[in-house]
């Protein structure tokens, strides 16, 4: 096991990256990447000299200093990640706020019709801002009729890691508009976001910009004035500072951006963004399909306790793998705790193993394997209660 991790992590172009992550405790294994990402080491670096010198220092001259521009030109950032121009995305909001201006925009776009299509995987959060919006038919191939004016769903699903594909959307869709979740494979999996005109994704899984870290919007550059904004707030407003009182959006992806933007938060989610351009997306996709590929085998060698319940061809999944089992809390928990190996918890009885191209080794993979097999072999879950806490 050990000796053909080995020779993976020798042959492994991007090794290198992952010195530039801070350090773990000792004997830590993070497969938890896709839930939320390591730091990267510039991050606080970064946060410290734009907390001291810019607020600390510059205070409110700061925003001349640039922060007002980071939305815009961090949004520059993603074309190389999601493959789009750099003015069809902008850094803004959460991924949920993002979600319900891009669906309202789109029902009123084409009112009368109130339809939302989506399917049981999406996620529940994705769910519930639609159903707030409109009429919501799950179906899983996403088939839709006259009366459907949104089909949303997510790229890679949160729980099983498949992927759907964009192709396989917009080829059903009609003339209704396709709004995409990539929050799961943004960072980590090849796409051409062009495909749809629509999208939505949070920064803090493979991007690495820390917990909370402000989310993104892609709007095609061909509807980007033909929708509008509910959430008029006065930084889409054309000319803010004029302090008018009648609200006329700014043109293209500018009119997206609501209110003042989270400066701090977006210092520190630039190094994660960097750390993906200059490693280069389809280096990253090499590795994460290598890693899971990797991990599956040893399950199928190792654990036959589990039930796979991920995409076995690699080109229909992620960068996470789901494993089933009855005692998946107790397993975890026992994981944590016990085996220091931090994966996540699915209800109601998947273990969730993410895996970070830019951080995870292959020895990782194998030592992760071994240990949770040594678990299984003599029970250990067993002294872990069935009670969840809040967080899982």
């Amino acid at each position: 096991m050990y000796d053909a991790a080995r020779e993976l992590d020798r042959n492994d172009p991007l090794a290198l990256f992952r010195d530039r992550f801070e350090p773990l405790e000792p004997g830590l294994i993070y497969l938890d990447g896709n839930s939320l990402g390591r730091m990267p080491r510039r991050a606080a670096e970064d946060v410290i000299l734009a907390a001291k010198q810019g607020w600390g220092q510059r205070l409110i001259r700061g925003w001349n200093d640039g922060w007002i521009d980071m939305p815009t030109r961090l949004g520059q950032k993603f074309a190389g990640i999601i493959g789009c121009e750099p003015d069809e995305v902008v850094v803004c909001d959460s991924t949920s706020t993002n979600l319900f201006k891009l669906a309202s925009a789109a029902l009123r776009d084409l009112a009368p019709r109130r339809r939302i299509v989506s399917d049981a995987s999406n996620f529940p959060s994705d769910l519930y801002i639609l159903q707030g919006l409109g009429e919501v038919v799950l179906s899983d191939d996403l088939a839709t009729d006259d009366e459907t004016a949104l089909v949303s769903f997510s790229h890679v699903a949160f729980k099983s890691g498949a992927i759907r594909s964009f192709e396989s959307v917009t080829a059903v869709a009609g003339d209704a508009f396709v709004l995409a979740d990539i929050s799961h494979s943004v960072g980590v999996v090849s796409m051409d976001i062009h495909q749809v005109p629509l999208a939505v994704g949070c920064c803090y899984k493979h991007l690495n910009g820390g917990p909370g870290a402000p989310a993104f919007l892609y709007v095609r550059k061909d509807v980007q004035d033909r929708l509008h904004n509910p959430l008029q707030g006065w930084i889409g407003r054309e000319d803010p500072f004029s302090f008018h009182i009648d609200y006329q959006p700014k043109q293209g992806i500018e009119r997206w951006q609501v209110s003042t933007p989270s400066v701090l938060s977006m210092v520190a989610m630039e190094a994660g963004l960097d750390l993906v351009l200059e490693a280069g997306i389809g280096a990253i996709r090499r590795k994460s399909i290598q890693l899971t590929e990797y991990f599956i085998a040893l399950v199928d060698a190792y654990l036959p306790e589990f039930v796979l319940a991920s995409p076995r061809e690699p080109e229909h999944r992620g960068s996470h793998v789901l494993l089933r089992h009855p005692e998946a809390w107790r397993i975890t928990r026992a994981l944590i705790e016990q085996a220091n190996v931090i994966p996540d918890f699915r209800a109601p009885d998947g273990v969730r193993f993410g895996f970070a191209p830019l951080y995870n080794s292959f020895e990782d993979v194998a030592e992760a394997v071994r240990r949770l097999q040594n678990i299984m072999e003599t029970k250990a879950y067993e002294a872990f209660a069935a009670e969840r806490p809040t967080v899982t």
